[in-house]
């Protein structure tokens, strides 16, 4: 079973900046891409960002340079970094990750984390 944990997430206001953590844990023999998803109420999850294992990353149009995706293979842990955030950057903000146990393939979501950005 692999567990996943986001940490970082809270209150802040417009401009401001929060990195989120989710860290891997378990029976884990090899983890792929990892990314983080969010989902605003009423709204249906949307990707936010991807990496691969050789580091390659992908954003969603809405991110428009502020957020930086990036992971700590030793660690098996992936963030996000935000900046500049604004209101509708509020959110549930989820990761995910791929990879393989020692007798199978997984895909797992971690719990969220809240992100408010509010004045």
């Amino acid at each position: 079973q692999v567990q996943l944990v986001e940490t970082g997430g809270g209150l802040v206001q417009p401009g401001g900046s929060l990195r989120l953590s989710c860290a891997a844990s378990g029976s884990i023999l090899s983890l792929g891409t990892m990314g983080w998803y969010r989902q605003a109420p009423g709204k249906q999850r949307e990707l936010v960002a991807v990496i691969t294992t050789s580091g390659v990353t992908t954003y969603a149009d809405f991110v428009e340079g502020r957020f930086t995706i990036s992971r700590d293979s030793a660690k098996n842990t992936v963030y996000l970094q935000m900046n500049s955030l604004k209101p509708e950057d509020t959110a549930v903000y989820s990761c995910n990750a791929k990879g393989l146990t020692y007798d199978r393939l997984f895909v797992s979501w971690g719990q969220g984390t809240q992100v408010t950005v509010s004045a």
